[in-house]
């Protein structure tokens, strides 16, 4: 695995069992051109949730990381975030707060817009999912342009969210997307 951490730190190593996690996940991420536009080339880690073993190990690395950070809440952002974010918060024992698009969470929410590497988005979270004060880990599969990563952070914080970290199964770092994330800690477990 390759943790990368925010602009004020290096890449740090976890070892070889964390190198062979991140080419066991490269493995499995299957690219599909063209997708969800002409030009995209879509890094798509359902291959990875689909693996039980190998989805397993993503969660433990992840939840690995912020283990001694006493994370109250997992923020994860849809739809694959709910996935991987929801498995992190089960092993942290932490609680988990959904991240929603625009119109689809039934009662009051706080709403960020921002864009993304193909289009503009609105994202809304539950105006009381989270309490002031509380350590909040910020959980999506792929970090690109940072845009999404940035809008959920700032919705964390518009409720008093502390936020203690960000964490991503892949990272498109030719996309610059730490950039967005201001010098925030953030993990990557795969960086193409």
């Amino acid at each position: 695995m390759t943790a990368s951490v925010g602009d004020g730190g290096a890449d740090a190593r976890q070892g070889r069992a964390g190198d062979e996690l991140a080419s066991r996940l490269r493995s499995l991420i299957r690219d599909v051109p063209d997708f969800p536009r002409e030009g995209i080339l879509f890094k798509d880690v359902t291959t990875v949730f689909a693996d039980g073993a190998s989805f397993h190990a993503a969660v433990d690395a992840l939840a690995g990381v912020y283990r001694d950070q006493h994370v109250d809440v997992v923020v994860g952002v849809e739809s694959r975030g709910f996935v991987i974010g929801a498995a992190v918060a089960y092993a942290l024992g932490a609680g988990f707060v959904f991240v929603r698009k625009q119109g689809k969470l039934p009662a009051p929410v706080i709403s960020h817009a921002y864009t993304l590497e193909y289009g503009e988005a609105v994202l809304e979270m539950h105006a009381d999912a989270i309490t002031r004060g509380q350590r909040v880990l910020v959980v999506d599969d792929l970090l690109a342009t940072g845009g999404t990563a940035a809008a959920t952070v700032s919705l964390a914080e518009q409720l008093g969210g502390v936020v203690v970290g960000i964490a991503f199964l892949v990272e498109l770092a030719a996309l610059a997307g730490a950039q967005a994330l201001g010098g925030r800690p953030y993990v990557s477990l795969v960086r193409f």
